[in-house]
C-alpha cells in the first residue's frame, strides 16, 4: 500500500461558512468519487483544517492522485451550495501530509 502522502490532494478554494463542516466534507467526498471528476475511492477528508478553504483528501489508490490532478477544472457543485465553485487541487506535500497523519491517526 503506498504511504498516505502518495495517496492525498490538497484543495483549496472551498467555500468558507455556508454550511456545516461535516456536510462540506461529505459534499467533497462525494465530489472526488465521482467518475466524472476523476475520482476514485476516498478513505478520507480532512475538512475543516487550520487553513480556511482547505481540505486533504485521501484516497484508496494512488493512482486516482493522478487522474484527478490531470483533470483541468474541478468545480465544486452540490444542491446545497448557492452556486458552483471553483476548486484547486494539488499533490499534498510530505511535511503537510505527516501532520496531517499525526493529527488525525
Amino acid at each position: 500500500r503506498a504511504a498516505k502522502s502518495a495517496r492525498t490532494v490538497a484543495v483549496s478554494g472551498i467555500p468558507d461558512g455556508l454550511l456545516a463542516e461535516d456536510v462540506m466534507a461529505d459534499i467533497l467526498q462525494i465530489h472526488f468519487q465521482m467518475p466524472r471528476n476523476n475520482g476514485g475511492d476516498v478513505e478520507q477528508v480532512v475538512y475543516p483544517t487550520m487553513e480556511k478553504g482547505v481540505a486533504y483528501v485521501t484516497f484508496e489508490d494512488p493512482e486516482v492522485v493522478e487522474n484527478v490532478l490531470k483533470k483541468v477544472e474541478h468545480q465544486l457543485k452540490d444542491k446545497r451550495l448557492p452556486g458552483y465553485y471553483l476548486l484547486k487541487v494539488t499533490r499534498c506535500c510530505e511535511v503537510v501530509s505527516s501532520f496531517i497523519i499525526y493529527l488525525f491517526l
